[in-house]
């Protein structure tokens, strides 16, 4: 979708919204790159023989793998952490060619830019967005080397025993010719994803570090089922955006939407079940407690990988900004001024724009399936919505 041309859409999900407009030459080329994966990546390899010299001395320090479940606040955390003058990160610019940043980069560095005017993106929750912004397209490297990693009947749990030479070595120089390309220090990511390959990647990267984060059960579900419905009617008006939706691997919501399996497909069919008699917050809450508890035993089993690892969580985030992003910039490495760290405190905060509005029988499930899980992060059982 061309996120960096959204206006408004009404909040019943009326898909008058051009951000789910998706461009031809953008549908085409993408369409094009997804469906011959193995091309791009050999295009990505005489890519990176080209530019040997150039990323000869480039390594990959510390880097920063931001993740969550969708609505967390992963974006609110990849915007304040891309921002920093040492980082580079995918931006929505390198959509399509993803696989070649060197070559896309380079070109994009001859054209005239146009002067652009930030938008709020499809999601209509108060991020303003432009086509250097910040985004989550990483999974399009992933998926050109696991084609099952979004299917629900398969697990996608990544190991720190699992070996894949091909994409590691592939990764490692895309990571490498993006650091160059943008004359940066630091490689972060936000990859929602990324939630079960955790331990895969320390084992890539053991100087890595992880920003985790995680939402109060109730108020998390709200978003995501609100964020569900815009993209049925969006993706529904615009068929183009669902099928942009599959090619960066954005399954969270929508006329696709797919239940990560975290190794129980049993577990994970019942939520994909839930969804589809229209029991929407039962599913939801088993998801929830599914990708949370399964965070909470990897991270409870390997003690390298819970020390390299930040839990953030969004309440905390909106409502003590200043420490909580102090932490961050403390728990990655990057540093950072205390005018820069107030001047980013001070926008954020709670979303005003929506409220749960659950029954109590509603809320009761919710607390009964996510209560457990929720404790292991600190959040009390009886969860109840925050003003």
């Amino acid at each position: 979708m061309n996120d960096s041309n959204i206006a408004s859409t009404a909040e019943s999900g009326v898909a008058t919204d051009p951000g789910f407009d998706v461009p031809t030459w953008m549908h085409l080329l993408s369409g094009w790159i997804h469906r011959n994966p193995r091309l791009w990546i050999r295009l990505g390899n005489l890519e990176t023989r080209t530019v040997a010299d150039v990323i000869a001395d480039v390594r990959v320090d510390r880097p920063v793998f931001v993740a969550g479940l969708a609505r967390s606040g992963t974006t609110v955390l990849l915007e304040q952490l891309a921002a920093h003058p040492q980082v580079a990160s995918h931006r929505y610019i390198d959509y399509p060619p993803v696989l070649t940043p060197y070559w896309w980069n380079r070109w994009l560095g001859m054209v005239p830019r146009a002067t652009e005017v930030a938008k709020e993106r499809a999601h209509q929750d108060g991020i303003s967005i432009t086509s250097q912004s910040p985004e989550a397209f990483e999974e399009v490297l992933w998926m050109a080397f696991f084609p099952d990693a979004h299917d629900p009947q398969h697990s996608s749990v990544m190991h720190r025993q699992d070996v894949h030479p091909e994409f590691e070595r592939f990764y490692d120089e895309h990571l490498r010719k993006l650091l160059a390309v943008r004359k940066r220090q630091r490689y972060v990511a936000k990859g929602n994803y990324n939630l079960v390959r955790l331990a895969y990647l320390h084992r890539l990267y053991p100087d890595a570090r992880f920003v985790l984060a995680i939402r109060d059960p109730v108020w998390h579900i709200a978003s995501l089922i609100k964020q569900h419905r815009l993209f049925v009617a969006g993706e529904t008006s615009e068929p183009r955006a669902l099928d942009h939706m599959r090619r960066v691997g954005h399954y969270e919501f929508g006329l696709d939407r797919r239940a990560i399996n975290t190794g129980d497909t049993a577990l994970t069919r019942r939520i994909t079940e839930l969804w589809s008699s229209g029991r929407e917050v039962e599913g939801w809450a088993h998801y929830w407690a599914a990708i949370y508890n399964h965070v909470a035993d990897v991270l409870a089993a390997d003690a390298s990988l819970r020390q390299a690892s930040l839990v953030v969580r969004y309440e905390t985030l909106c409502g003590e900004p200043r420490t909580t992003l102090e932490q961050v910039f403390e728990h990655t490495a990057l540093p950072v001024a205390v005018e820069a760290l107030e001047a980013a405190a001070a926008g954020l905060h709670a979303p005003g724009y929506y409220r749960p509005a659950f029954s109590d029988e509603e809320l009761a499930t919710i607390h009964t399936i996510t209560g457990p899980v929720a404790a292991r992060f600190g959040y009390a059982e009886g969860i109840v919505p925050s003003s």
